[in-house]
């Protein structure tokens, strides 16, 4: 769990660094930020969706994923839940860079991604933890970045990807290798799209309610259950 720990503290110590510093950023600086990181939640889902599309074995799973998972997301309201609950959180949540904007486009990129999957399993079934080490370096930069533009509530996002890295690892732990590889490049490739949904969201061009659409990322778990058992 060392791995998963030092990539928590990172998160933390990076957006601690973003809301120092944000204060000595001039506005127009804080624009630039803020859009380089909406363009960065592009090139990263992009990146995901076209290095795992080509692998998949079921072409069609991230459609009914992103389908159905959506419609549950907005039967349950998680993004207006999500954002009300931020909101009581934070004392100090800005109308124009709204932190449950922020936090969800960061728990996307923090815990979506193959270092942030396969790292804990490598962690938990062979005690390397090179993945999270580097997923860390990696989550240390994006989060300050984030604090420059949302403040001190991007630390949120760390206990999030704790629960998530250490879920992984807990499962491997106890199961074994048996997570297999097609069931991550699906996961991926619908995580892929969340993130440039929550980059599009960033840029003013579409508010896609990227909450609504995380149970998504859990359709292709079901779907691989139910494959094993019948």
């Amino acid at each position: 769990m060392i791995g998963t720990i030092t990539n928590t503290c990172t998160i933390i110590v990076g957006s601690i660094i973003g809301a120092v510093i944000k204060k000595g950023i001039r506005p127009e600086w804080q624009k630039v930020l803020f859009t380089a990181m909406g363009l960065a939640s592009l090139a990263l889902g992009f990146n995901a969706v076209c290095h795992n599309m080509p692998n998949s074995e079921y072409p069609v799973l991230f459609i009914l994923s992103l389908s159905i998972g959506g419609l549950i997301g907005t039967i349950l309201a998680l993004d207006g839940r999500f954002k009300r609950v931020v909101d009581k959180v934070s004392k100090n949540n800005s109308k124009e860079y709204p932190l449950a904007q922020g936090l969800s486009t960061g728990v996307l990129l923090f815990c979506i991604g193959t270092l942030s999957i396969v790292g804990p399993i490598n962690s938990a079934l062979l005690g390397d933890n090179t993945y999270l080490y580097t997923n860390a370096t990696l989550d240390f930069v994006t989060s300050a970045v984030l604090a420059t533009t949302y403040g001190i509530g991007m630390v949120l996002a760390a206990p999030i990807l704790f629960c998530w890295q250490g879920s992984i690892w807990l499962i491997a732990r106890l199961c074994g290798n048996i997570i297999p590889d097609s069931l991550l490049c699906e996961m991926q490739i619908v995580g892929g799209v969340l993130i440039v949904a929550s980059g599009l969201a960033i840029l003013n061009i579409k508010d896609c309610k990227t909450l609504n659409l995380l149970p998504s990322l859990f359709i292709p778990v079901i779907y691989f259950l139910l494959l094993a058992l019948l």
